[in-house]
């Protein structure tokens, strides 16, 4: 068992056997599926969400000079820059008192953002367990997100928009899986069928890992 280790840096603090730590980065296009699973994961294994889409909402919502900076980049369906997405990150991880760990869900989405990730943690003595990616046909996607557009009234989910992201996902976001790849970290699941059968294939994945 590995040694108990405490850290207050920024004011984060950890009082948790390091060896036992959970973070997962949860990856996918649009509609893949990430929100719903990042739940059931977080009630089984007791896990914090950090969604840098529920981030940009709040922003969003709050009117805050990044909320403000952000929304022209989400209206077009496209990334928000690195470092400001990295601010928010920081921000919200900073936040945290106590973790058992977290699903980074939506994050990090570009090389640079991952390797942040990677330095963060380390910095910590921290590291990702595990980067899953929900693997879902392009008109699966689009079905599932014009769907969600019609039952939540989200903007964004609209075709053009929709078509866009998910470009913008296979463009920039696709470099990401190799970084984890090198690491060994990077599993593929099949993000087709039930949500509790996406959800078992997942639980096996990351039970294998801990």
């Amino acid at each position: 068992m590995g040694a108990i280790q405490s850290h207050l840096l920024r004011g984060w603090i950890f009082t948790k056997n390091i060896s036992t730590m959970i973070n997962i980065v949860l990856f996918g296009p649009p509609g893949s599926g990430k929100g719903t699973q990042s739940e059931k994961l977080i009630e089984k294994y007791g896990l914090n969400h950090l969604s840098t889409g529920d981030i940009l909402r709040s922003e969003l919502a709050n009117s805050t000079p990044l909320g403000k900076k952000a929304k022209a980049f989400m209206n077009r369906g496209d990334l928000v820059p690195d470092k400001d997405v990295i601010e928010m990150v920081i921000n919200k991880l900073d936040s945290y008192e106590d973790a058992n760990g977290f699903i980074f869900d939506g994050f990090p989405r570009t090389q640079e953002q991952a390797r942040f990730l990677r330095h963060h943690l380390t910095d910590r003595d921290l590291r990702v367990t595990l980067m899953i990616r929900l693997e879902v046909a392009h008109e699966e996607l689009v079905k599932r997100l014009l769907l969600r557009g019609e039952k939540t009234g989200r903007t964004d989910d609209e075709i053009s928009i929709i078509e866009n992201r998910i470009d913008v996902y296979l463009q920039q976001s696709e470099p990401v899986v190799e970084f984890y790849e090198k690491m060994r970290k990077y599993v593929p699941i099949i993000g087709a069928g039930t949500i509790d059968d996406i959800f078992y294939r997942i639980c096996q994945a990351i039970d294998a890992r801990i």
